[in-house]
């Protein structure tokens, strides 16, 4: 029951921290920062229904600061939590938000797409499998050694798909012989990292068992992530070692993910089923009221099936929508304040909570976001812009193609994105104002900086 969490001693709380100190928030464990404490809800498959977003909504105004914010792994966090932890813990473990086991809750890091289960280009649903995962991670008193940073990603082979995150495993659907297969990768991410073999779809919870017990048995307490493990010991020591049957021919071993179009995660997208779609949009730079997300629940519930996705870009989506009442909604999402349309400079942004929360960011960068959007004179500037107030990129996992780093209050080098080149890219200027450093993106979207 929700509340045995709650009620077990502290010692049975923080079992995954004495095994592996963690500055992650968690739903059990709120991380103080400059603005509050920092409460972390993992979401199964992005999903969540309209009765949890009102306990979300309730809960962060009443015990916090009102700020919800859309992470880049598909899930929700609460900001600005105040003394009262424990009754904001109850109301998200009473609406089915938590972990099975106190000590499960850090290693729910699996990532699916946003339209698993209902989209059109899907080689399988990928929800049953997921349901088996997570809860291999949750109940298997091993799996809790791992670092809250450790992640997972099962691609089904939808249209709608983030492939440029970094995982520690990840598998992907392709067909072989008229079969769905899942090949598979380490310490990397589906954008540009090769299999390293496949196996039957009916396989596929093993080979994650088999994945996870391996790095268990090999990594030492300081190799927290797949990439130091393999660092020391290899790719190919690491997969041969794995007591799971693997294909390793060329068939496998040359495939590569088809790129995904930009920007699908805005807008009307078609659904697996004939006249039903998907309906996306954005809180501006990731972040939601009560007021706001009690309003997309009510559109969920009244015009879709009760719930909501998030996903991996900060946004989230209204899913079984009839056709005929997409731009309706559409219009009532952009009323309530979110960013419908693509082309949109603020749409194009990503900031991390910058210095107005985080002790460690150089400037203010939620507000400097919204300040350069208003800068741009290009609409719909070809490059994401991301900016980020410090060098560990909290707020976005991949590599955009313009990155703003800040190094003083409303001052920033601008790096682009380069292949080859580590961190953020190639330095394009230094110690930029706002206004310059708008002027140079506009000039970088007219060559087009996402090819």
């Amino acid at each position: 029951m929700p509340g045995d969490l709650l009620n077990e001693p502290s010692s049975a709380r923080t079992t995954s921290d004495a095994l592996r100190p963690s500055a992650c928030p968690g739903l059990l464990r709120i991380v103080a920062a400059l603005d509050g404490g920092i409460s972390r809800i993992k979401l199964a498959g992005g999903v969540l229904d309209a009765t949890q977003a009102e306990a979300v909504a309730t809960a962060a105004e009443r015990y916090a600061g009102g700020v919800i914010e859309a992470t880049n792994r598909g899930n929700l966090q609460i900001r600005g939590i105040g003394e009262q932890q424990a009754p904001l813990i109850e109301m998200l473990l009473a609406a089915g938000l938590g972990p099975s086991q106190a000590a499960g809750d850090d290693v729910r890091n699996l990532m699916l797409s946003p339209v698993a289960g209902i989209d059109r280009q899907m080689l399988f649903d990928t929800r049953p499998l997921a349901t088996q995962i997570l809860h291999s991670l949750e109940s298997t008193t091993r799996f809790h050694q791992l670092s809250a940073k450790f992640a997972v990603q099962l691609d089904g082979g939808e249209g709608m798909a983030m492939l440029e995150h970094p995982h520690d495993l990840w598998l992907s659907a392709l067909m072989l012989d008229g079969e769905v297969w899942l090949a598979f990768g380490l310490a990397g991410c589906l954008a540009n990292t090769a299999p390293l073999g496949a196996v039957p779809l009916a396989q596929g919870h093993a080979l994650v068992l088999a994945v996870l017990n391996r790095f268990l048995d090999l990594a030492r307490p300081e190799q927290a992530r797949m990439r130091q493990l393999l660092t020391e010991i290899g790719m190919g020591a690491f997969v041969d070692s794995l007591a799971i049957p693997l294909r390793r021919d060329p068939a496998v071993l040359q495939w590569r993910r088809q790129p995904m179009p930009a920007d699908l995660h805005l807008g009307t997208y078609p659904q697996h089923e004939s006249g039903l779609v998907a309906v996306g949009a954005a809180p501006p730079l990731g972040r939601l009221n009560p007021l706001l997300l009690r309003g997309v629940a009510h559109l969920a519930a009244t015009m879709g099936d009760g719930s909501l996705r998030l996903t991996p870009w900060q946004s989230l989506l209204l899913p079984n929508i009839a056709l005929e009442r997409a731009a309706e909604v559409s219009r009532k999402l952009s009323d309530l304040g979110l960013l419908c349309e693509p082309n949109l400079p603020l749409a194009r942004m990503v900031a991390c909570t910058g210095s107005a929360g985080c002790g460690k960011g150089l400037a203010d960068t939620k507000a400097d976001a919204l300040l350069l959007a208003n800068l741009l004179q290009e609409r719909g500037p070809a490059a994401s812009v991301h900016l980020s107030g410090c060098s560990r990129s909290c707020a976005m996992a991949h590599v955009a193609p313009a990155t703003l780093l800040a190094v003083a209050p409303g001052r920033y080098d601008l790096f682009l994105r380069a292949p080859g080149l580590p961190g953020f890219g190639a330095l394009r200027a230094r110690n930029l104002t706002l206004e310059a450093a708008g002027a140079l993106l506009d000039a970088c979207s007219r060559s087009n900086l996402d090819d």
